[in-house]
């Protein structure tokens, strides 16, 4: 039994696993802006903590912008000319996708060489996004409790993320038969219209043919 416990965490155990990569700094009179840009999904109220670490300093030539924000026109942090390590946290305020966009503009104009900043980029949201240490240290969990705690909040975000999918797939369903509904009518309206058509140009035809006596 104990042993199915440990294997049951273990397998329950998110996988941490920060995205890097590099921005090449670009001059800043550039009329197109050189964002790149990493998004991902999250539901309203939920809990999102970014960290981004990055590679150089301050005043090395080059200045590195981050921008959050989501696709429904929400700002949730905008820092400038950041360098090592920074978390930024904020709660969702709708049910849509989120971008984290870095801009590296070179401010030494007199630097020939291509520059460019590392960046190392981990997304938490929802209960990976918690202080369960600190969560801990405050409710005096085990840490045994805290870990269950932790696998129960991440359980009910799967059943939500699961009963969120369902509305929408069954909102979708009712739009298809909707609109399904309207095109059959609207296909029979329209071979209605046409066969009417076609039996007055006959009745028009034959009406005009007598009056001139050629049936």
């Amino acid at each position: 039994m104990l042993l199915a416990i440990k294997l049951a965490l273990a397998f329950a155990l998110p996988l941490v696993s920060a995205l890097k990569f590099d921005i090449q700094a670009h001059p800043g009179h550039e009329s197109a802006k050189q964002e790149r840009c990493i998004r991902n999904f999250v539901a309203k109220d939920q809990l999102v903590v970014v960290t981004a670490t990055t590679s150089g300093n301050r005043g090395d030539g080059q200045t590195l912008n981050m921008h959050i924000k989501d696709a429904v026109g929400n700002d949730y942090h905008r820092p400038r000319d950041i360098a090592g390590e920074g978390r930024y946290a904020f709660t969702s305020h709708a049910d849509s996708a989120f971008d984290v966009c870095f801009e590296n503009i070179l401010a030494a104009s007199s630097q020939s060489q291509p520059v460019h900043r590392s960046v190392e980029l981990d997304i938490d949201i929802g209960a990976d996004a918690k202080d369960w240490s600190a969560i801990q240290a405050g409710e005096k969990l085990k840490p045994v409790e805290a870990e269950l705690r932790r696998i129960g909040e991440s359980a009910k975000e799967v059943v939500d993320e699961m009963d969120y999918l369902r509305t929408r797939e069954m909102k979708l369903r009712d739009t298809n038969e909707s609109t399904n509904e309207r095109v059959k009518w609207f296909a029979l309206g329209t071979m209605g219209m046409v066969g009417m058509l076609g039996v007055w140009q006959v009745v028009y035809l034959r009406a005009y043919f007598r009056s001139k006596h050629l049936i």
